[in-house]
């Protein structure tokens, strides 16, 4: 009992942890206020107002920044989605040769730090006059390796009488894949859907480099840029806040599919 207690507090202790950063936000973007005081944060008697969302929304340049942001999340979102479903079944269940070799190249791609890449990617999207375009950010993420992996390894717990059972019924490898696989890979498909979002949405590092104009800034890059602008605390937390929102639900609305993908794509 007394252990149980204990591991009860210790959670406790630990959520609070976690969560008394959100409470500062939601708290600050609520306030008016030019600096990240701890004390006025938690003053309850204090006033509250929609001051710091409503300033936000009247300024074009933050709605240009979340349209930029789902521009660069949703497209390889879907594309992940469809081309690590692909290529995930075809490293699970086709044979031919070099497949483990290739698989396992990819695989090492994830080993290099991508700060080691960004210096030649910068020169090659330049050549591309891809700078401060959606395309820099687009097409080094339209299929992930990560995903590729959850997916393969999904697959393979998946016994190959499913599709002997289709061949049996004169189905083609499209009809197979799209009838057959793909609906029993929706959690890890949704997994990887999600990893992408969250990855895609939350990204500064890329699109700092990348877009070097202002109404070319995803909501990370604008958000890092505005306290320096505005010098408002309250209004950096409004921005933060409603940049939370989509990524909460996201995962909220997945969370199912989410904790059973990772669960399937470990068995093997």
């Amino acid at each position: 009992m007394t252990k149980k207690v204990i591991s009860y507090i210790a959670l406790i202790l630990l959520g609070l942890c976690f969560l008394i950063p959100f409470v500062i936000m939601v708290l600050g973007s609520f306030k008016e206020m030019r600096y990240a005081l701890l004390g006025p944060l938690f003053d309850f008697s204090s006033s509250l107002s929609l001051n710091n969302y409503l300033y936000i929304f009247k300024d074009g340049i933050f709605l240009r920044w979340i349209w930029n942001t789902v521009v660069i999340t949703i497209i390889p979102v879907l594309s992940q989605m469809l081309f690590c479903a692909i290529l995930g079944y075809i490293f699970a269940k086709k044979q031919f040769k070099g497949r483990e070799v290739t698989f396992w190249i990819f695989m090492a791609v994830i080993m290099i730090p991508q700060q080691l890449l960004i210096i030649p990617k910068y020169i090659m999207f330049a050549k591309f006059s891809w700078i401060n375009t959606y395309w820099s950010l687009i097409v080094p993420e339209i299929w992930g390796i990560m995903g590729v992996f959850l997916i393969r390894q999904f697959l393979q717990s998946i016994p190959n009488d499913f599709e002997e059972a289709a061949r049996i019924d004169g189905a083609n490898d499209l009809k197979i894949f799209f009838k057959v696989i793909l609906p029993l890979s929706i959690p890890v498909v949704a997994t990887v859907g999600t990893f992408s979002f969250i990855s895609n949405w939350n990204d500064l590092f890329q699109p700092l480099i990348y877009m070097t104009q202002e109404q070319m800034y995803t909501i990370s890059v604008g958000l890092a840029s505005m306290l320096g602008k505005e010098g408002n605390f309250g209004i950096e937390m409004a921005g933060s806040a409603l940049s939370f929102i989509p990524t909460f639900l996201i995962f909220l609305f997945f969370q199912r599919y989410f904790t059973e993908g990772i669960q399937m794509s470990g068995l093997k």
